[in-house]
């Protein structure tokens, strides 16, 4: 089964993340989503695998969060849209495999993942 690894290099829990799948010997594809953003289709598939909707997969305090989300009516595709226009949006660290995927926080959320 692939696993993904959804990946901000500056980030310590996607480095943390990354390195358990590194030490449990894991074969992975690493996805730098910050300079390769998910299509729309692959983060509504992201989305599914975790069970969420686009509001619980957004870091709020981010900027563009506040500039283009925060206080306004969009729809769920509106909501996708503007995560795949600005991934800084986006939770991380994510890791998926074909069927599912969890957010790496606390780290022992991938274990079932990478099984």
């Amino acid at each position: 089964m692939a696993i993904q690894i959804y990946h901000n290099p500056r980030c310590s829990k996607s480095r943390a993340a990354l390195n358990l799948l590194e030490e449990k010997g894991v074969e992975h594809e690493v996805i730098d989503y910050l300079k390769n953003p998910p299509t729309i289709e692959e983060l509504t598939a992201i989305l599914d695998k975790l069970g969420m909707e686009p509001q619980d997969l957004m870091r709020k305090g981010e900027a563009e969060y506040k500039e283009y989300i925060q206080g306004k009516d969009l729809s769920r595709d509106e909501l996708i849209a503007l995560m795949v226009e600005h991934p800084k949006m986006i939770e991380r660290p994510i890791v998926a495999n074909d069927l599912k995927a969890a957010i790496a926080r606390p780290l022992e959320l991938i274990l079932p993942i990478i099984a």
